[in-house]
């Protein structure tokens, strides 16, 4: 019995030998399967790009609330309303002499880049924006910027720089510095809608970068105005109609096209100008009302254009019945939907609908001109 029992002992431990060893020779197998497929360099790459993600989304928080900090302003006399009311930067008014705190902050940056510090760190390199959606004000480049943030291979800045329309005497190198940490391979991204009608920002992006993509994102331009009078409203509710600020005289119907909410939208003017400095094809127009129609589809053009893979899909997207506009689903460790802001989606002030028919017949012949020379028809009729 004894010699029976060491014989079972014996056979067992051969057993557990060779399948040890053959678990042994699967992990190895399967760790050169994954090294050949390049998945040991991709890993520290995604951490590392995560890494980046998580700084940059601080420093994003921390531009946000800047932001939305309250500053002092005067209040204009009524003759400054009409002439301001409907002003290309309404959405973010400035004290004078002064620039946004966000952008103060880059101040140590800078300085340490002019002692011989690189502006490389450890979490990547902060580079000018390969491309830039450049208008139009309330035509959708919130959403826009804020769905392509999706992407991984996209970092933007949170808040607007207005570097070519206001603060281009900064110089180049501080408006790097407000730009986030990319890797390679990722895109560096800047909107702010109203270098489309800033006479002098053509050029001086080309300066930095006759490259430079575009994006234009366009609105039927009534609607557009409209919505940008209803803005202003929300921060000033002493404003006059809305119908006396778009006719320069009720009686005669003339359009008055001093005032910036209507002069917003003469689309093709405004091309014009961009024209002179960067060829068609650095363009893309996206529909403001597709953008909300179809999010999934529009934001396939955008990411086609940018030449990046589709990853921004049908899949993050669910339309908000009370807002009227699409949203994004629950990010991953998120315990709610990402919306946009309440300013967005604001019900609008009844206008007469004499006066906007008025404005319809202006706009005609003009959105023509910017069908034929963007290429698309866009149907604002």
């Amino acid at each position: 019995m004894g010699c029976s029992g060491c014989r079972v002992r014996f056979n067992f431990g051969k057993v557990l030998s060779k399948v040890s060893v053959f678990f042994t020779m699967v992990l190895i197998f399967t760790y050169l399967f994954y090294c050949l497929t390049g998945f040991c360099d991709s890993a520290p790459r995604t951490l590392y790009r995560q890494q980046v993600s998580d700084y940059d989304a601080l420093d994003d928080h921390r531009r946000v609330l800047d932001e939305l900090r309250p500053s002092p302003r005067l209040l204009p006399d009524a003759q400054s309303q009409r002439n301001r009311s409907g002003s290309a930067d309404a959405e973010q008014v400035d004290t004078p002499g002064q620039f946004p705190q966000h952008m103060s902050e880059s101040a140590n940056e800078e300085s340490a880049q002019s002692n011989g510090i690189p502006v490389s760190n450890t979490f990547g390199t902060k580079r000018f924006p390969q491309a830039i959606i450049i208008g139009v004000k309330k035509g959708g480049t919130r959403a826009l910027l804020e769905f392509l943030r999706i992407h991984p291979d996209v970092r933007a800045v949170g808040a607007e720089p207005h570097f070519f329309d206001r603060f281009y005497d900064k110089g180049l190198e501080w408006y790097r510095n407000l730009m986030p940490r990319t890797l390679d391979g990722q895109i560096t991204m800047e909107k702010t809608p109203s270098y489309f009608v800033t006479k002098e920002a053509p050029s001086r992006v080309c300066t930095m970068n006759c490259q430079t993509k575009l994006i234009v994102v366009v609105r039927d331009p009534v609607t557009r105005a409209v919505s940008d009078y209803t803005q202003t409203l929300s921060k000033n509710p002493g404003l006059p109609s809305f119908q006396s600020l778009a006719l320069k005289n009720s009686t005669t119907g003339l359009i008055d096209t001093t005032w910036s909410a209507v002069r917003i939208g003469l689309y093709a003017k405004h091309l014009e100008n961009w024209l002179q400095h960067f060829p068609l094809s650095h363009f893309l127009f996206v529909s403001g009302e597709r953008l909300v129609s179809d999010p999934a589809g529009e934001m396939g053009r955008v990411q086609d254009f940018l030449g990046l893979k589709r990853v921004v899909s049908d899949k993050h997207f669910y339309f908000n019945q009370t807002k009227g506009f699409p949203c994004l689903k629950k990010p991953e460790g998120s315990s709610r939907p990402r919306c946009l802001g309440k300013s967005k989606g604001r019900p609008h002030p009844q206008i007469p609908s004499e006066v906007l028919q008025r404005l319809r017949d202006f706009y005609r012949p003009f959105n023509h001109r910017f069908y034929q020379m963007s290429g698309q028809d866009f149907g604002w009729e």
